[in-house]
């Protein structure tokens, strides 16, 4: 918008009104003046014509031409000065008589086709104004010439005005108009002018003046002497640039002042930053030192503490008075409750030190939550409640994350619930929120009936060391840190945790987790194919976990009729399940009866106890019934016992007895690792299938054979010094003996993604630590096929991806029970005692040599760990000690990562531990 000066505005403001009122009252009048001249015109005319018209009527009506020429022509030149022009017509509209001659006459004359008015006719043309007027017989002279009859037209005469005269006049007026009103604009600018010289120009120089004091010139004053308000106007202006100058030298004083305190104040603040530094430094320091206090201090608890254990365990399978045998039992319930303290508290220190590393592996995410139902449904039993767990059906079966952390934070909610109710139900579901490509996220709630937590002391909950009532861990026991471990966990993960709760109502605890989804195999898939269309009678007092099991059964196509009791009249079914809740055994004539009902009715009779009632399970057996599950109901038992499989019940787990191998092959195969363990057992099993086992203890070892002869398989451990197996496998390729034989990596590294790596860089096939013998069997059947025929997808897929699942299963389920499994270890050496006897001594050869170099990594010395961890690692995973093998992944997992020895400190210290404890508990059976 366009700013316009004081001086302009004025000046605009004085001549706008003047030019608008000088305009619009020129065009009035101008136009009024205009007007009447005409109308003055046509009213002269009008005086001419008419009377000519009365006084032709008698010539008319005589045909007395001559008569009315005089007439006309006395008319003309009496008004010649307007007159242009008079002529007669008749009736027929023919010229009678003219008072002069005219170039065009019919300019005068009526159209033929119009008839001739009976009043006054005004037609207005360029330069001339033409009157026409009906000569009327009005019957005088009608009669004197013998005529008689009503009024008619004899003919009319038009009448030609000069307006030239009339133009000039008008001119001369609009002439006037414009005259005047330049002569109002020229006083107005008189006026404005004035004003401005009076207004205007002391206006523009206090704006000068004003400029200049707020430039800083305080000493420049306005001068002269001002009309009105203008006068005042300086005053102000003056007085204000007086107390600026005031004001200035007063703000100088007081920013000198300022400036003095503010450099003692940052002078003050500096030593203050100086001293808060410092004392940032102490407090990481002692944070430091606290971490590793905790973390060295749980690693020194824990080694007698599993000793007074084990031990404790020992004693207790001896003979024992009662009374004994309950100190004993009391020492090993206060021992496992100590050692879970102390677990936890180490993984709080790896948590606040940000060392706990999280695993991204696939895993079968329904079975995972079974398993930790089935751990904590003895404690919840016991105590009469109800443990349910509803899983949503649009959740994958697998799933890639870490499973054991998401069973700690369950567990310990679960266990929370557990603890802190005394009746009613707790409930786990696992809702899916959200399926967006590669991700689900997943939402997981436990609610039970319990004590519940007051708004108050719910801020509390997510504290260290802290609970929500400080009698609670008088009553309950605890040490305040399960649930901040699980926070912290569940954030680790990438989730949130939240609660909501009522005092004496109950709480519900909720945390959401994102996933990924995966379609490798995790477990063997369950048929339900048989059972769809089938009819059960489920019977269960509990309405949540009746509602849990027949969503369950449901989504396997079963058709389902629920009853709380025994029905004493129902149709026949192929299957009845019958569950006994928690706390409310009833007689065993009762349950025996029940049975018998349901055997009428049934084909086969399903009897579902808590953990509590197991030992019913041999008596119930008796009775008829096809299979005793527990409770919480796992689905692959469930759906297996309906499917058929009846050996259900829990017993020992027996060690699995190789199947006989019927023929040798003829092949001559390669083993290469740079682990005298792993090499002596792969050696071991390919002796038994194979006819020629070739071992080299390297890769650059493997080349060389590998030019000097040819072999029909090839199995290469990855991870090795000098040259790594992926350089081995392409240089075998690259000599002309063994250019197309298969080279099969061997790993203990089964994580996802691993397989796609090593079979771009140039493997055929993968094969992971600790190997199966029936892997290995489909292993040397998949290339070992006869020509011309290959191994089909299933093939590939059952031996490549099915063993990763169950290896990681069976140590997620061993990792936290036992430092040495005399069962796995032989299951790993192929079910040969001494074999696995062998591949434990070696491995205790080698852990002084480990524990030797750990011990210098602590005293500061610079030690590359990680060659002999790996080779630790391997070694681990054929000698039946899971925790141990766990522990060496965690370390090299780091040590890959670049992880310094600092970082790396308490893992060291709690190796050094654990293989003490393989020491120990291996110790009996090394005799």
């Amino acid at each position: 918008m366009t700013k316009y000066g004081l001086r302009a505005r004025v000046f605009t403001l004085t001549l706008a009104p003047t030019l608008i009122i000088g305009l619009l009252l020129s065009a009035f009048f101008t136009m009024s003046r205009y007007q009447d001249l005409e109308h003055q015109l046509v009213s002269t005319g009008a005086s001419i014509i008419e009377p000519l018209a009365i006084s032709t009527e008698f010539g008319m009506t005589k045909d007395n031409r001559e008569a009315v020429r005089r007439l006309i022509g006395y008319a003309h030149r009496k008004h010649s000065q307007i007159v242009r022009s008079i002529a007669v017509f008749d009736a027929n509209n023919e010229l009678f008589v003219t008072s002069n001659f005219h170039r065009n006459f019919e300019a005068l004359m009526y159209p033929d086709d119009e008839p001739i008015p009976l009043l006054l006719d005004t037609r207005l043309n360029e330069n001339s104004m033409i009157l026409r007027a009906p000569i009327v017989s009005e019957g005088q002279f009608g009669e004197l010439s013998g005529i008689r009859g009503q009024e008619r037209t004899l003919g009319y005469i038009a009448l030609e005005l000069d307006l030239s005269s009339l133009r000039l006049q008008q001119y001369q007026e609009v002439f006037t108009a414009l005259m005047v009103l330049l002569l109002g604009l020229t006083l107005s600018s008189l006026f404005a002018y004035r004003l401005m010289q009076d207004v205007t120009r002391p206006i523009s120089h206090m704006v000068s003046v004003v400029d200049r004091i707020r430039r800083g010139h305080l000493d420049v004053r306005i001068e002269g002497q001002l009309l009105g308000e203008l006068d005042t106007l300086k005053n102000g202006i003056n007085a204000m640039a007086i107390s600026l100058a005031e004001y200035h030298i007063e703000m100088q004083q007081s920013i000198d002042q300022a400036t003095s305190d503010l450099r003692e104040t940052l002078e003050q603040l500096e030593i203050q930053n100086v001293e808060l530094d410092i004392a940032k430094k102490r407090a990481q320091e002692a944070a430091r030192v606290k971490s590793e206090f905790l973390a060295n201090m749980s690693h020194e608890l824990r080694t007698p503490l599993n000793g007074v254990i084990g031990f404790t365990r020992q004693m207790l399978k001896t003979r024992l008075s009662s009374s004994q045998q309950d100190y004993l039992q009391t020492i090993e319930k206060s021992a496992n409750n100590l050692l879970t303290i102390i677990n936890d508290i180490l993984d709080f220190s790896k948590l606040e030190a940000g060392k706990l590393l999280l695993e991204n592996i696939p895993f079968d995410f329904t079975e995972s939550l079974d398993e930790v139902m089935r751990l904590l449904a003895p404690n919840a039993h016991e105590k009469g409640l109800e443990l349910t767990l509803k899983i949503d059906n649009r959740i994958p079966a697998g799933l890639i994350g870490d499973p054991l952390r998401i069973q700690q934070v369950l567990t310990n909610l679960i266990g929370n619930a557990v603890k802190f109710t005394e009746r009613g139900n707790i409930d786990v579901s696992v809702e899916l929120k959200a399926d967006k490509d590669e991700n689900v996220e997943l939402q997981f709630i436990v609610r039970d009936t319990g004590i519940g937590i007051s708004e108050r002391q719910q801020a509390q909950l997510f504290q260290a060391f802290s609970q929500a009532d400080a009698s609670i861990s008088r009553r309950y026991g605890g040490t305040g840190l399960g649930l901040v471990i699980t926070q912290k966990l569940v954030t680790q993960m990438g989730g949130e945790i939240s609660l909501t709760s009522r005092l004496h109502q109950g709480s519900t605890f909720w945390f959401s987790l994102r996933l990924l989804k995966t379609d490798l195999p995790v477990s063997q898939p369950i048929d339900t194919a048989t059972l769809v269309g089938k009819k059960l009678l489920l019977i269960e007092p509990n309405m949540q976990a009746a509602s849990v099991t027949q969503q369950r059964l449901i989504s396997a196509g079963l058709q389902v009729t629920y009853r709380s009791t025994m029905p004493e009249d129902i149709e026949p079914h192929q299957f009845a399940l019958l569950s006994l809740s928690p706390g409310e055994q009833p007689p065993i004539a009762t349950l025996l009866d029940n049975v018998f009902k349901a055997e009428q009715i049934a084909d086969k009779v399903i009897v579902s106890l808590p953990a509590t009632e197991l030992a019913l399970s041999e008596r119930l057996l008796a009775a008829g019934v096809s299979a005793c599950l527990g409770k919480p109901l796992a689905q692959r038992k469930l759906f297996e016992a309906l499917a058929g499989n009846n050996d259900l019940l829990l017993e020992p787990e027996t060690v699995l007895q190789p199947e006989p191998i019927e023929t040798i092959l003829p092949l001559t195969v390669m083993a290469v690792d740079d682990n005298p363990a792993n090499l002596k057992l792969i050696s071991a099993l390919l002796s038994e299938r194979v006819e020629t086992v070739i071992t080299a203890t390297g890769g650059r070892k493997a080349v060389e054979y590998a030019h000097q002869k040819a072999f029909d398989l090839v199995f290469m451990d990855i991870q090795m010094p000098e040259m790594d197996g992926v350089t081995a496998c392409q240089e075998i390729h690259k000599t002309e003996l063994n250019h197309h034989t298969p080279v099969i990596a061997v790993t203990a590294h089964a994580m996802a993604g691993e397989r796609e790596r090593l079979i771009n860089a140039g493997m055929d096939d993968y094969l992971t630590k600790p190997i199966e013998e029936h892997i290995l069997q489909q292993i040397l059947s998949k290339w070992t096929l006869p020509d011309g025929q290959e191994a089909t997808a299933d093939d590939i897929e059952e031996a490549d991806f099915t063993p990763i699942a169950h290896q990681q299963t069976e140590t997620s389920n061993t990792a936290s029970n036992v430092s040495w499994d005399w069962e796995l270890a032989l299951k790993q050496a192929a079910g040969k005692e001494d074999l696995a006897k062998d591949m434990l001594q070696m491995l205790l050869d080698f852990m002084p040599e480990v524990e030797m170099l750990v011990n210098e990594a602590l005293d500061g010395k610079e030690i590359e760990l990680w060659p002999s961890i790996h080779k630790l690692h391997g070694s681990c995973a054929y000698s039946g000690v899971p925790r141990l093998k766990a522990l060496c992944h965690t370390i090299e997992t780091q040590l890959k990562a670049n992880a310094t020895q600092d970082d790396i400190e308490p893992e060291l210290f709690e190796l050094i531990d654990e293989m003490n404890n393989v020491v120990k508990a291996s110790k009996e059976y090394r005799h």
